[in-house]
C-alpha cells in the first residue's frame, strides 16, 4: 500500500494524538472522555481541519467501518486536490449513527467534503498495522534472540515513515504535539499542563 506524503506525514499525526488522548498525567484512560469533549466542540475545531487536520479528525475516531477497503486503498496514494468526493466514498464506509451530525457540521464548511475523506483514510490506516513495522519488528527480534536483548525498545514513529526526499528533516511526534499547542496557544486556548 503507497502513501502520498500527504497521509505520510498525517499518519504519525494523528496516531500521536489519539495516544495523547488516551491517559491523563496518572496515566488513566481517560480516551472516552476526551473524544467525548472534543465531538462537543466540533464547531470550533473545525476552523482548524486545514492547517490541522489530526487535531480535527479525532472526533470521528471510531466512527467508520470499512467493508470495502480497497475503496479507502485507493485513495491513500492521492493528494488532497485529487481526493474523491465525500459522497463518492461514503458507499463505500459505514458511518455510525452518533456521527451523522458531526459530519453535517463538517460538511457545510468550505473544505469539510476533503476533510471527511482524509479522517476515513486516517482511522483506516490507525486500525491497520503497518507493514514495515511489523516486519521492523520481526528484524529486530531476530537481533535480539542473539544478543540477549529483550526487544522492549519503542521504535521511533518515524521508523515507520518510508523514506522520502525528506528522510530525516521531519518532526518527531513530539515536536507535532509542541508545535501544535503553540498554534493553539496563538489562537487564545490554553496550553495543556
Amino acid at each position: 500500500m503507497q502513501l502520498s506524503r500527504y497521509f505520510r506525514d498525517l499518519r504519525s499525526a494523528y496516531d500521536a494524538e489519539i495516544n495523547d488522548l488516551l491517559s491523563d498525567s496518572e496515566g488513566k484512560n481517560v480516551l472516552d472522555k476526551r473524544l467525548r469533549e472534543k465531538r462537543g466542540q466540533i464547531e470550533w475545531l473545525v476552523m482548524m481541519m486545514d492547517d490541522s487536520p489530526e487535531m480535527l479528525a479525532p472526533a470521528f475516531h471510531r466512527a467508520f467501518g470499512f467493508p470495502r477497503p480497497d475503496a479507502v486503498e485507493a485513495v491513500l496514494n492521492r493528494e488532497p486536490a485529487q481526493f474523491p468526493a465525500w459522497s463518492a466514498l461514503l458507499p463505500s464506509l459505514t458511518l455510525a449513527p452518533w456521527a451523522e451530525p458531526l459530519a453535517a457540521t463538517v460538511l457545510r464548511q468550505p473544505g469539510g467534503d476533503r476533510f471527511l475523506v482524509a479522517a476515513a483514510c486516517l482511522e483506516y490506516l490507525h486500525q491497520r498495522p503497518d507493514p514495515r513495522a511489523a516486519q521492523e519488528a520481526d528484524d529486530r527480534d531476530g537481533e535480539d534472540d542473539e544478543d540477549g536483548d529483550t526487544g522492549d525498545d519503542e521504535l521511533d514513529a518515524d521508523d515507520n515513515v518510508a523514506d522520502s526526499d525528506e528522510a530525516g528533516t521531519r518532526p518527531t511526534p513530539r515536536q507535532q504535539e509542541d508545535a501544535g499547542a503553540d498554534w493553539m496557544e496563538t489562537h487564545g486556548f490554553d496550553r495543556k499542563p
